[in-house]
């Protein structure tokens, strides 16, 4: 699939999974500037998340250094602050962060879910109360966010990516009426925002937003036939790629995989597909076999400040425990993160355990670092023709050797799949 913005190419599938190794291409917005060139990513890859223009105590040339070619900003939090036409005033996201790869834009709708307290959602979109000090000047109380204003937001951003506003009510929520009106929601604010962004493209003389490509977010709950109908509705479209939303927010392990499976079952082959707010290494593993190529979450840089190190196949390595006072070995030994070239578990340890800055930092550099090798081994094995054994290392690796420890979710996944495992 090709186009103005994007192109995206598959080029193995693997014979056990829905699996696929890809290359997606993400087009430069401008002839100039740091933002001056297409980008390639291979899928799968996941995001690291900088929701407002920064992942916290990293520099944007670390994450490069790290392998991220891809990373997520938060259209709301950019808005709110430092406001999107401070950021179109320096060029756009790419220049005001000196970021020189891809980005992309989530539309705001998930802080209807984190931010519940303070939103209000009605036909025409969402009104968000500031949770920001209000002290500050350059913080509005309030903010109505629409589907129209959630793109031109976006356009103003600069993102590469940018995602339509839906809504997005938490998984567990009991009111099956309220999921569905969501579901119908989401897909008249796909058509609004994909109006918006079509004018935009239409009356722009620079080319910049013809380099912005807008996907739609499948809904639908934990309800099979919801989730059904809203892939259909968008396949019938013809975006250029689509993300899978309303997922990860505190549900069943075995309710997600099964989302997760109905919601690619029927997606079109040649377009990207993205699964937002999933960054555990073993869920990740078994989407990847349901056909997802495209993950982020806070997850990796999260769980670093609280003191907590990848390693292995996804292990979290808790540098604060005492019995690493005097562990001189490496987080990882087969990781090649600065962190690990040149730092003891002892020394980590002794940062963590003061609260040192310094500590997160590299533990944010090192989990980062992993998420993009453990991806490159995913991507490897579909390639080498061996993901159905990867996977059965994986599973091991966190289960044991006995299948019947599996849980649930993973044994519903493997049945689902019919891996031989």
């Amino acid at each position: 699939m090709s186009g103005k913005g994007l192109s995206f190419e598959v080029l193995v599938e693997c014979n056990k999974t829905r699996a696929r190794l890809s290359k997606l291409v993400l087009r430069s917005l401008s002839d100039g500037g740091i933002a001056g060139q297409d980008v390639t990513i291979d899928t799968p890859m996941f995001m690291p998340v900088g929701t407002n223009a920064t992942i916290k105590g990293l520099l944007p040339k670390q994450i490069e250094r790290n392998g991220a070619r891809l990373i997520l900003a938060n259209t709301y939090h950019v808005g709110s602050r430092p406001g999107v036409d401070t950021v179109d005033r320096a060029g756009g996201i790419h220049e005001f962060m000196r970021w020189r790869n891809a980005l992309l834009t989530d539309s705001g709708g998930f802080q209807m879910v984190s931010l519940s307290k303070l939103s209000e959602v009605t036909e025409n979109g969402v009104l968000f109360r500031s949770p920001y000090d209000k002290e500050s000047t350059d913080v509005t109380d309030e903010m109505l966010l629409t589907p129209e204003m959630a793109t031109e937001m976006q356009h103003k951003i600069g993102s590469n990516i940018m995602m339509q506003l839906d809504d997005v009510i938490k998984t567990t929520h009991p009111d099956q009426q309220r999921m569905e009106e969501a579901l119908h929601r989401s897909i008249r604010w796909y058509d609004r925002c994909r109006l918006t962004h079509d004018k935009a493209v239409t009356e722009d003389r620079t080319g910049r937003r013809t380099k912005q490509n807008l996907f739609p977010i499948i809904q639908g709950g934990l309800n099979p036939e919801f989730r059904r109908q809203s892939v259909d509705q968008i396949v019938a479209r013809d975006p250029v790629g689509i993300a899978i939303g309303g997922l990860s927010g505190g549900e069943a392990k075995e309710k997600f995989i099964e989302m997760v499976s109905v919601s690619t079952e029927s997606l079109p082959p040649n377009k990207p597909r993205y699964l937002m707010g999933v960054g555990l290494a073993i869920d990740m593993l078994m989407c990847v076999a349901f056909g997802v190529d495209l993950f982020d979450c806070v997850f990796p840089t999260r769980t670093a400040r609280f003191g907590c190190a990848l390693i292995g196949y996804g292990k979290e390595l808790n540098l604060r425990s005492p019995s690493l006072a005097a562990d001189f070995g490496p987080l990882d030994k087969e990781c090649d993160c600065k962190a690990c070239l040149n730092y003891t578990r002892s020394y980590i340890h002794h940062l963590m355990r003061d609260k040192n800055t310094v500590g997160c930092h590299l533990l944010s550099e090192h989990n980062i670092r992993f998420q993009m090798r453990f991806m490159k081994l995913i991507r490897d094995s579909i390639r080498d023709g061996v993901f159905e054994q990867f996977i059965c290392n994986n599973l091991k690796f966190h289960f044991g050797d006995n299948k019947h420890d599996y849980p649930e979710w993973i044994t519903k996944a493997v049945n689902d799949l019919n891996l031989n495992i």
